[in-house]
This record gives structure tokens, sequence and C-alpha cells, in this order.
């Protein structure tokens, strides 16, 4: 069995189209995925699962509860809790406030598969020990530095 496959997405978005699509996209690519169609049946589905939940993906506007609104209450429980928002509006007042200046992932729709897949596997990578490329360039350049 994959890493992936023992991580698990939650999917909230209450147009039931894109709900499905991004759910059969993310078990693709390997993920068990669990779907909402609202902010608070999101909780819910929270709540009733027993295993963690390492990534929702949430539409930003979202009638009920906005997505920002069900990110925070998440975090407050899971405060690890990754979070990626994916939206039509990527320009409105909200998004700016809520995602962009608070430095969150946005994925404008219509995205591809590739675009989601590859936000998916930077969010959900292990954090930890940094990759050996980010450690030979640091010390390049501490070589190629001042002696002094």
């Amino acid at each position: 069995m994959s890493r992936e496959a023992l991580k698990t997405v939650l999917v909230v978005d209450d147009e039931p189209e894109i709900r499905k699509l991004v759910g059969a996209m993310v078990t693709q690519f390997g993920y068990t995925v669990l779907t909402a169609d609202s902010g608070e049946h999101a909780l819910t589905v929270y709540t009733h699962h027993k295993a963690p939940i390492e990534l929702l993906i949430t539409d930003v506007v979202a009638p009920g509860m906005s997505g920002p609104m069900l990110a925070d209450k998440l975090s407050a429980i899971q405060p690890d809790l990754k979070v990626l928002y994916i939206s039509g509006y990527d320009n409105t007042h909200v998004v700016q406030k809520y995602v962009v200046e608070k430095g969150h992932v946005l994925l404008a729709k219509p995205f591809t598969m590739e675009e989601l897949h590859s936000r998916v596997a930077a969010l959900l990578r292990p954090s930890g020990p940094q990759p050996v490329e980010r450690a030979s360039a640091a010390s390049t350049r501490h070589e190629a530095g001042p002696t002094g």
C-alpha cells in the first residue's frame, strides 16, 4: 500500500459535478477521499471519520458556511490540517482577504488534473528533512561566498 493511500482528503463543494470530479481526480492520485456538499456537512463528516484528515479541498464561496469559515473551524480542531481552496472567483474581495492575503493556496477553476495533482502533492509532501537539492544549493552558496 502506498503512503498516499494512507492519507485522507476531504473535498467540499456545493456543486455536485465539481465535488464528484475533484473527488475522482484525488482518488486517482492514490488518496482516500471523503466528500461533503456544505461546510456543515463537512464538519459532520470530519467528526465521524476516525482516521486523520490531512487535506481539506474546499470552494471559497459557498452557501451557508464559506470555505474559509470551514477551514478555520477544522484548523481549530486540527492545527496541522492543510487547506487547498478552489474558486471560480479568484479576484473577489472574499478570495483576496481570506485566501491570498493569508498566504493560503488557491487553485482557480477551471484547472487541469495536472494542476490539481501538483498542488495536492506539494501540500501533502512530508515535512522533515529538505530535499538534497536545497542542501547542496546552500553549501554551494557558502563555498562561493567571500572568505574571511
